[in-house]
């Protein structure tokens, strides 16, 4: 391998709080280093209140990581794509950038695969590999621009209806070849550099969720195509980072931010009118839904209280959120 002609991979891992994961990931990046000779990984931390950025510190310091990873501490949580932005302007000189949540560890070969993948296709401004539990379980990671139409289809959970409109679902499935796709999981995402010239960094009113949607939906209008690389592979250690997701755990109430990111999504990218209607489709879906599913004896879906919330936050009652408004995530 000429490792002059090597493209130099800048790794953005965006951390709160969770020190111990952030340094399992770093852990696993390490045997990929000889690999991908010009990597450089900086991690963010979001002024996590705990100690977590000093831990980290400690840890790059004591395990000789130096060499490749840094620390850099935001004067704020204002979010993913804040921080990850915070990284792309201090290695502007990086040919890629790969987003990398803290609660993923790295399988053998990932990084390498993605980015020679990247470097084979040249209309491939994004790619996003394969996240799995440990155990090697796939998890769906490569979707369907969300819409009036698979939002009304998802909540409402009728196979049938999934089955005659297949193709117009948000998931995708589990592919087992590189697919081209609409958007794919932030959790692991290759971004060319070329389109971030092209179109910016990350919406930073975006606090948490929709910025990756937001950020291939752009790609892809500027003419770049995304593409999902299941060779590519990592655990994704689902919800640890936000404490929102996480599986096998009672369902927590939906934050206002993940309200707040999906109608800023919507009115930018669809207009306040159509977000109010497909609303208003979710808000007469959602008890079908969770009708049938009683009826069927299937467990609650949805986190408590979420069509209320739905109903506070939705575009009927309220306009575009602004930053002050995503940016509540602690509250």
């Amino acid at each position: 391998m000429n490792v002059s002609a090597t493209p130099k991979l800048l790794v953005s891992i965006v951390a709160y709080k969770g020190a111990d994961l952030t340094i399992d990931c770093l852990r696993s990046i390490e045997p990929e280093l000889p690999s991908v000779p010009g990597v450089r990984v900086l991690v963010v931390d979001n002024a996590s209140p705990d100690g977590a950025a000093d831990r980290v510190a400690q840890a790059i310091a004591d395990n000789g990581w130096g060499a490749w990873a840094t620390l850099i501490r935001a004067p704020g949580n204002h979010g993913f794509a804040a921080g990850n932005n915070i990284a792309i302007r201090e290695r502007r000189d990086a040919d890629h950038v790969l987003l990398l949540n803290p609660d993923t560890i790295v399988r053998p070969g990932a990084l390498r695969t993605l980015l020679d993948f990247i470097e084979a296709h040249p209309k491939v401004g994004i790619a996003g590999g394969r996240s799995e539990d440990l155990d090697a379980t796939p998890q769906m990671c490569c979707f369907r621009f969300p819409n009036a139409v698979n939002e009304v289809l998802g909540y409402l959970g009728i196979g049938a209806l999934d089955r005659l409109f297949a193709t117009r679902l948000t998931r995708i499935g589990i592919p087992q070849q590189p697919v081209p796709v609409d958007w794919v999981s932030g959790a692991f995402m290759l971004i060319r550099k070329a389109v971030i010239d092209q179109i910016g960094l990350m919406d930073e009113t975006y606090f948490l969720y929709f910025e990756e949607t937001d950020y291939t939906r752009r790609a892809k209008l500027a003419g770049w195509e995304v593409w999902h690389v299941p060779q590519a592979r990592i655990v994704h250690l689902v919800g640890q980072s936000s404490g929102v997701t996480v599986r096998n755990a009672p369902k927590k109430r939906v934050p206002a931010y993940w309200f707040a990111s999906r109608r800023r999504y919507f009115v930018l990218h669809h207009g306040r009118l159509y977000t109010a209607l497909a609303d208003l489709g979710v808000v007469l879906a959602y008890p079908v839904g969770r009708l049938l599913d009683a009826l069927r004896r299937k467990p609650n879906r949805h986190a408590p209280h979420f069509i209320g919330d739905f109903m506070r936050h939705s575009a009927v009652l309220r306009g575009e959120p602004g930053p002050l408004q995503l940016r509540r995530a602690e509250t």
